[in-house]
């Protein structure tokens, strides 16, 4: 390595990183709030050091001369980062979606408690699905699939290249849909068990006015609730699974 290319590597790791840094930043996994930022940032430092010689030859070259174009590349490479770790966060969002029903249908809607994946407070039920999701991309090596979207989203999205802004809002339309879609398919047993069994209640109240169905009806309803969760929790996130593998595949080329 001579001085005359040192700029060169230099501009295009920095190219490379933006597009990561973004991306790390709200990808599922490493972007959640406990993961420290200085963590975030070595996670990206050294993606960008094992993908700088397979995406080499897809950056584009010169910019070390042209402070225009590389700034305009390295905002155009930190939106397009931006965009591929919101669908991914949007697609994680299907285990808050699915928890939050099913702690509404089984009677522990109240229930709530700190989502370390989102940062903020939610159904203790949509908590414990984030985390097992979390456990399972890691045990069923769905971050592999990842780390190949990644990658080859510097072919389907050149650096350099204009953000294409109309696809990336008809993925996130799609992906919004999809994730209530498959959400709404985690939780359908236990819609199904809160109306018959809230039916049933109804019922009973009018056999029996004296008696009193809400504390008779809170334990029963919890109790069968957690046992169908426990035997349901495998196929759910299987499921779950399936649904995050699809959509990364869209950024892995044929």
């Amino acid at each position: 390595m001579t001085i005359t290319i040192l700029p060169d590597v230099t501009v295009l790791f920095l190219l490379l990183f933006a597009r990561l840094g973004a991306l790390v930043m709200l990808m599922p996994g490493t972007g959640e709030q406990p993961i420290p930022v200085n963590a975030r940032l070595g996670i990206a430092l050294t993606l960008s050091l094992v993908f700088y010689p397979t995406v080499a030859g897809t950056l584009p070259q010169g910019l070390a001369n042209d402070l225009t174009r590389l700034v305009v590349a390295m905002i155009g490479e930190i939106l397009i980062g931006i965009a591929i770790g919101l669908i991914a966060r949007i697609m994680m969002s299907v285990t808050q979606i699915a928890g939050t029903n099913i702690a509404s249908q089984i009677g522990l809607g109240f229930a709530m408690s700190v989502d370390p994946t989102m940062g903020q407070q939610g159904a203790i039920v949509a908590g414990f699905l984030s985390v097992t999701a979390m456990v399972l991309i890691f045990a069923a090596d769905i971050h592999h699939i990842a780390i190949a979207a990644i990658a080859d989203s510097y072919t389907m999205f050149p650096p350099g290249s204009p953000p294409p802004i109309g696809d990336f809002a008809d993925v996130a339309v799609t992906t919004v849909g999809e994730a209530f879609k498959i959400g709404i398919e985690i939780s359908a047993p236990f819609i199904v068990f809160g109306l018959v069994f809230n039916f049933g209640l109804g019922v009973l109240a009018k056999l029996m006015p004296q008696l009193q169905v809400f504390f008779l009806a809170m334990p029963v309803s919890i109790g069968v609730g957690l046992i169908l969760f426990a035997f349901l929790v495998t196929t759910m996130m299987g499921l779950y699974a399936s649904h995050l593998e699809d959509g990364l595949m869209r950024f892995i080329g044929p």
